[in-house]
């Protein structure tokens, strides 16, 4: 008798030995067809292994995340068997599952975009044939023997312990893997082929070069269909395409990574930086600012010189070695320790906008994604250990409005204490159950994620989520117990005693750079008023109206508003709609109607447009609509 315990605690009996699969249908026909794997006793297996002991077994339905990425690994080997079929000499790597997809290494001819259509169709081929997914288990020794022609499988299985060794058959083909994977092929609904690329063995360069061919794959045509749409507008709204036409920023050989923003892109940096530093005032923050270069004595003793001196860049001055900083927290330190700290003036909220510069490879560059010189919008909260909830509750709550400024929602995640830290079991108690404390007060839904914090504390990592649903990890909470120790910070408590302060380290934008980039693409450079490089463009319907136009130009810009005139000799038409091309919030046009008024016409992105607006209600509206930062493109309403 095997009894089966299910995740609702009710236990199923089975006289033979069931596998997962008859334990499903034993609940329901229809709820066997969405399962695709299990969770025996924790571990996560196939479907169809035979359960040979009392087990708890939680069912993994094409609704769970693990569900995608067992269809996705199942995909690659489906993809693997079409091009070993196709093309005979080609050998096989490693398939791995990754973000949105899928890919495999294969050392084979090259192959382009053009042949995909002959790879997908031998996939089809496989899925309508639904070939069961059959794990068969060998030894080292034997598994060795069963892969002698295949060098690439030859290396990964001699890396491996001695043991058991697991491989997946569907059909006439069978490939290395610890799975799990699909009951049968026939489950994969939806599989697209989406680029190759050239990748090395084991990422040397002295090694063979392969075949990266990346796909993807959903349970339904219809999630395909929507991710595949979500691509093409991802594409639209590229930052760099937007960065470039509405004149933002640039990058040039003479500064690899690093971004020269335009007079347009400065307009909108100033504007995050001064609702930034509203909000932190606002918060109780002080603003600081420290050295960009800084001897090598300091890096040592902050440990960025042991683990991270391959990231800096480093100078020799008067025969001392310095290092541009790649973080902005050991001058933080330096700052708090020139004077003595009571418990009374704690906690000491210092922010600072500090430009930090970290070595990335020329392969990995991206935009404004990822550079070499960028901004961080860094915090250091130096603070008693009874105010950590209070502190990191007050970090959230600044995040919150943040965020919510632009529109974007954002999840939570708390690492805990990893297998390697500094600290005692009692500074870590109390610091995880401050952020603990914290984020139920708080009372929004969090993740745990054991064992991922930082080795100096646990941590809080706060993802973003942007109009096409993208989520990006920007802001972090960090509580540390490394730097205040190693730079000896004190402060005096109430016992008249010497204290070692807790320490926050916090970003809400992350790299500013990076977050502008993604706020390009949130909005796909439809800024809101108060963002917008260009807020309004006047035209003058004919030369006579240009002074009269400059006029307006010169009371607009008096009361804070950045204004353009477009002056050129083209029509109307034209102008409106390079206004519209260049997401120009306000499109204010001026006839003599509108001259001998005193108002304007004007046109918003949202297509409308309003005549006989006079000129201090239009400056009282839109003055107030950017005092407020509104999200909003609707400005004048009907």
């Amino acid at each position: 008798m095997i009894n089966i315990t299910l995740p609702d605690k009710s236990i199923k009996s089975f006289e033979n030995n069931p596998t997962g699969l008859d334990v499903a249908k034993s609940i329901s026909e229809g709820f066997a067809q969405n399962c695709v794997a299990m969770e025996q006793d924790g571990t996560l297996v196939d479907l169809n292994r035979t359960i040979t002991k009392d087990s708890r077994i939680k069912f993994i339905t094409t609704r769970d995340k693990e569900a995608l990425e067992i269809l996705r690994h199942s995909a690659a080997h489906v993809m693997a068997e079409a091009v070993t079929f196709l093309y005979k000499d080609a050998k096989l790597t490693i398939g791995p599952v990754v973000k949105d997809g899928f890919y495999y290494d294969i050392d084979m001819e090259p192959v382009s975009e053009d042949d995909f259509p002959k790879i997908e169709a031998e996939i089809k081929k496989i899925i309508k044939a639904k070939k069961p997914f059959t794990r068969k288990e060998v030894s080292k020794s034997e598994a060795l023997e069963f892969y002698k022609d295949e060098p690439y499988k030859l290396e990964l299985i001699s890396d491996l312990e001695d043991g058991t060794i697991s491989f997946y058959t569907q059909g006439n083909f069978t490939d290395l893997c610890r799975g799990p994977h699909l009951p049968h092929t026939g489950l994969i609904k939806a599989i697209k082929l989406m680029k190759v690329s050239g990748a090395y063995w084991r990422a040397d360069q002295t090694k063979a070069q392969l075949q990266r061919i990346y796909g993807t794959a959903f349970f339904n045509k219809k999630e395909l269909n929507q991710y595949l749409h979500l691509l093409e507008e991802a594409k639209k709204r590229d930052h760099r395409k937007i960065g470039m036409a509405l004149d933002l920023f640039s990058f040039h050989e003479e500064a690899a990574g690093m971004p020269f923003f335009h007079a347009k892109g400065m307009d909108i940096w100033n504007a995050l930086l001064e609702y930034w530093r509203d909000e932190h005032k606002a918060a109780g923050y002080v603003e600081t600012k420290t050295p960009i270069m800084l001897d090598r004595s300091l890096w040592e003793k902050s440990g960025h010189w042991e683990n991270y001196r391959e990231n800096m860049y480093t100078s020799v001055i008067d025969k001392t070695e310095y290092a541009i900083k790649p973080m902005n927290c050991p001058g933080g330190m330096l700052l708090y320790g020139i004077k003595p700290h009571s418990y009374k003036t704690l906690p000491v909220r210092a922010a600072e906008i500090g430009l930090v510069h970290r070595h990335e490879l020329s392969g990995v560059l991206s935009g404004l994604f990822r550079v070499r010189a960028f901004h961080q919008d860094d915090a250091h909260i130096f603070m008693t250990p009874d105010q950590i909830e209070n502190e990191i509750l007050g970090v959230l709550k600044l995040v919150e409005r943040i965020y919510k400024s632009f529109g974007l929602e954002f999840t939570l995640e708390l690492s805990t204490r990893p297998e390697k830290s500094i600290g005692t079991d009692q500074q870590w108690e109390r610091a995880t159950n401050g952020l603990k404390g914290a984020l139920d007060t708080y009372g929004k839904e969090y993740a745990i994620n054991e064992g991922d914090g930082a080795f100096y504390g646990p941590k809080i990592d706060i993802h973003i989520q942007d109009a096409l649903g993208r989520t990006w990890q920007c802001g972090t909470i960090q509580l540390d117990m490394a730097l205040p120790e190693r730079f000896d910070l004190s402060y005096i408590g109430k016992d008249n005693e010497k204290h070692r302060p807790i320490m926050i380290h916090r970003v809400i934008y992350g790299s500013v750079e990076r977050f502008l980039g993604i706020l390009i693409e949130h909005f796909a450079g439809k800024f809101p008023l108060w963002m917008a490089p260009t807020q309004a463009v006047l035209l003058p319907i004919n030369d006579e109206l240009l002074p009269a136009a400059n006029e307006i130009k010169q009371m607009f810009e008096k009361a804070g508003l950045r204004v353009e005139v477009d002056g050129r000799t083209e029509t109307l038409k034209k102008k409106v709609r390079e206004a519209q091309i260049n997401k120009i919030p306000l499109i204010l046009t001026i006839g003599e109607k509108e001259k001998n008024s005193g108002t304007l016409s004007v046109r918003t992105l949202d297509g409308k447009v309003r005549f006989g607006i006079k000129h201090e209600e239009f400056l009282n509206t839109v003055l107030e609509h950017i005092r407020e930062r509104k999200l909003d493109l609707e400005i004048f309403k009907d």
